[in-house]
């Protein structure tokens, strides 16, 4: 049995880990060993300047390939809102002006709807996923999750803006689903789903 691959994932945020770990399990993928931020040496991040997930997730995947010789795979995602005309977009994660502040984002963003009417709570999160090989070899894949923003929070699952984002067609929130039904629905699982080709070759 040959050694696994290993694959570098651009985050600290364990639950991102383990997302990847369930797509790959249920596309019956083995033979890769996903590896986070805080089990490699540390390195010069860029800051995520882009203008689009896509850019950014780029810039994470290059960073991590360039600084461990490994392939890498990173996802930019958010929640871009109609009645705030897409955003807050890729500031989804710094909203509120501190860096991965859910509990202040979500406020912030609940305080700006406050006064906007249910039939235009309209928002979409949004996942971009790049695989970068160190040879160069980039690969991007996207997904989108339409729902609704509720008034209040509901759930204590997720992260980020789940606890207030109501799927369409659903009555819970995001935070309310078991992994497997987020997984199944998520932008992300759509977006990471449609790398697992890549990822698979690897191997």
């Amino acid at each position: 049995m040959p050694d696994p691959v290993r694959l570098l994932v651009a985050s600290r945020n364990p639950k991102k880990l383990a997302e990847l770990r369930r797509v790959l399990d249920a596309a019956a993928v083995e033979g890769i060993e996903l590896v986070g931020l805080d089990e490699v040496p540390e390195y010069p991040e860029t800051p995520e300047t882009g203008a689009t997930f896509e850019e950014n997730a780029l810039i994470k995947a290059r960073d991590g390939a360039a600084a461990t010789g490994l392939a890498c795979v990173a996802d930019d995602s958010g929640i871009a809102v109609d009645a705030l005309n897409g955003m807050p977009g890729v500031l989804s994660a710094r909203w509120s002006g501190r860096h991965g502040e859910d509990e202040a984002n979500t406020s912030l963003l609940l305080a700006q709807l406050a006064d906007v009417p249910d039939e235009r709570r309209g928002a979409g999160f949004v996942s971009a996923c790049a695989l970068v090989l160190p040879n160069g070899t980039e690969t991007v894949t996207r997904g989108e999750w339409r729902g609704v923003v509720a008034r209040e929070r509901a759930g204590g699952g997720g992260f980020g803006y789940d606890p207030v984002f109501v799927p369409d067609g659903g009555d819970r929130s995001a935070a309310e689903l078991s992994p497997q039904e987020k997984d199944a629905a998520s932008h992300r699982g759509i977006a990471l789903r449609a790398l697992v080709p890549a990822i698979a070759a690897l191997r």
